[in-house]
Order: structure tokens, then C-alpha cells, then sequence
């Protein structure tokens, strides 16, 4: 079974700058991919690898500079402190969905299937997309469609949400198509209902806050001159990234010294951000949206 294929392997390994003897956090291991490519660069040096999804875990290999942690991103810090590391020299991150969670249909995070909609990153997590839609009010719920799925229908969309689950509740693929497929745009509904299914990912998931909280510790930890590389796939994460490595905070508002020079804790590597070339999107469709973005702490 093919667990993930990594986006722009080559290109964020090289933007990492291995050093053969340094400390190395992959946040997202998912399959393995990236850390693998790590592990060939390291001699002496070690690599600790996150992962809240314990189906990640049957990826581990068998090498003592390799240590894996069953958590969220959102403990970095205090799960590098914990094992005596103070300072790392690089940390990848590669968001988003691994191929393995979008095939697997009772994860839930795919609308070709009619299943339960679960979404869960961390199967032990206590929010499932199902209960987002059957609990949250009417305008929380618009929120969350128009921040995190930038759908312009989200009022609509909401509103005939809370009329279908007034008749019974919604709990599968189906039940969410049926409430809202007539807001579908003709011959866009695969776009529309990618954007719902967005939406209703990253709030299950907390996506976004514990992308901010991850993106503010690698600051901490990260020596002079570490890496970071980061991967990301639609213009809300791009954006929190982009603007945390010009400015080193989520608006990317530059602040000036007494003299005028902006300061900020990162030089940018790649300024525009590297996308996959048509070679590698012809081999790995799903790379299509991928946007890497390297930075080296100051």
C-alpha cells in the first residue's frame, strides 16, 4: 500500500541543509517519506518525527537516530524539552491530508463514498465532522464554511444545514449531500463540496490554531541558522506561513527598529515560494496545490 507520496521531496530536503551530526524534527511523518530522505543525510546527528495519527506509526523504522512521538504538533516544544533536546537545527512540515487518510473511506475525510463523517487527524479525538454539524449554531457554523472553506454561499450553506438536521441528523456523505447539493455551482459541485469538506476538516482538527502554535515553537527551538520548511496546500495555511517567515507573526506586520530596518527573526530562502514542476504533478496529481516555503532563523 502506498501510504504518501511526498510533495516536492527533493526540493524541501535540500532547503532543510542537513548536517550530518544536527537534530532534526519532522512534525507531520505520516509514511515516512521525508524522514527517510532525512535519516540518509544524517551520520552522528538524530531525527524526531510527530505524528497524532497512530495508523502512522506502522511506518516507524528500525535506527537508533530516529525517534517517533504519537502526538500532535501542537507539543513540540514541550515533547523536545522532555527529551533533553533544547535546540534543533531544522524541522519539515508537510501539511495536509496524507493519501493514506483520504483512502481509508471510514476516516471520513472523502465525499466519493457515502460514510460517516469523521474527519478526525487523531482517532481519539473527541470532535468528529458529524458532530460539528449537528451541535454548532447557525452562524458558527457560516464562520466556519466562509474562513476556513472561503465559500461566499456560507450563509446558505449553514442555514440549510440546521433545517436537515432538524428532521433527523446528519451523520454520513450522503445525509451532508442531501442538505446542501442544490447550493452546489453546476459542473463545480467536485470544487464546491471539496471547499465543505475543507472547512469542516480544519475546524474538527483545529488546523489553524495548532498550525499557529507549532509555526511560534519552531521559532523557539530552531538554532541560528536552522531551517524551516514548510508545505502547505490551500491559501489559508500558505498564508499563516508566508507571513510568519517575512515578519514573524501571523499578519505578516513588519516591524521597524530605531533606524527603519525591518526586523524579523527569518531570511527568507525562497521568496515567491517553490510549486511542483508538470513532470512531478504528472506522476502525483495530489502535489497539484502544494506550495513550499523555506526559511533560516537570523
Amino acid at each position: 500500500m502506498v501510504y504518501h507520496i511526498p510533495a516536492l521531496l527533493k526540493e524541501s530536503i535540500d532547503g532543510l541543509n542537513i548536517q550530518p551530526d544536527g537534530i532534526y524534527v519532522d512534525v507531520t511523518y505520516g509514511g515516512g517519506g521525508h524522514s527517510m530522505e532525512i535519516l540518509k543525510n544524517l551520520t552522528t546527528g538524530k531525527l524526531i518525527a510527530f505524528d497524532q495519527d497512530e495508523d502512522s506509526a506502522v511506518n516507524i523504522p528500525a535506527d537508533d537516530r530516529f525517534f517517533f512521538l504519537n502526538q500532535n504538533f501542537r507539543f513540540l516544544k514541550n515533547n523536545l524539552l522532555f527529551n533533553n533536546i533544547s535546540s534543533i537545527d531544522g524541522l519539515i512540515a508537510d501539511l495536509g491530508v496524507s493519501f493514506h487518510q483520504f483512502d481509508e473511506p471510514e476516516r471520513g475525510f472523502t465525499f466519493r463514498q457515502d460514510v460517516p463523517l469523521d474527519m478526525r487527524m487523531n482517532k481519539s479525538g473527541s470532535v468528529t465532522a458529524a458532530n460539528i454539524l449537528n451541535t454548532m449554531d447557525e452562524s458558527a457554523l457560516a464562520d466556519v464554511f466562509y474562513k476556513y472553506g472561503e465559500l461566499t454561499t456560507s450563509r446558505r450553506i449553514a442555514r440549510e444545514i440546521v433545517s436537515a438536521r432538524a428532521i433527523k441528523p446528519i451523520a454520513t456523505v450522503n445525509d451532508i449531500i442531501d442538505a446542501i447539493g442544490k447550493l452546489a455551482p453546476f459542473r463545480q459541485e467536485h470544487k464546491f463540496y471539496a471547499k465543505v469538506f475543507q472547512a469542516l476538516r480544519i475546524e474538527a482538527n483545529h488546523e489553524i490554531d495548532y498550525l499557529k502554535e507549532m509555526l511560534e515553537q519552531s521559532l523557539e527551538m530552531l538554532k541560528s541558522g536552522g531551517r524551516l520548511v514548510v508545505i502547505s496546500y490551500h491559501s489559508l495555511e500558505d498564508r499563516l506561513v508566508k507571513n510568519f517567515m517575512k515578519a514573524g507573526n501571523f499578519k505578516g506586520e513588519e516591524k521597524k527598529d530605531f533606524y527603519g530596518n525591518v526586523e524579523t527573526p527569518f531570511r527568507i530562502i525562497n521568496k515567491k515560494g517553490t510549486t511542483p514542476d508538470e513532470e512531478e504533478i504528472s506522476i502525483n496529481n495530489r502535489a497539484r496545490s502544494a506550495r513550499l516555503r523555506i526559511a533560516e532563523k537570523i
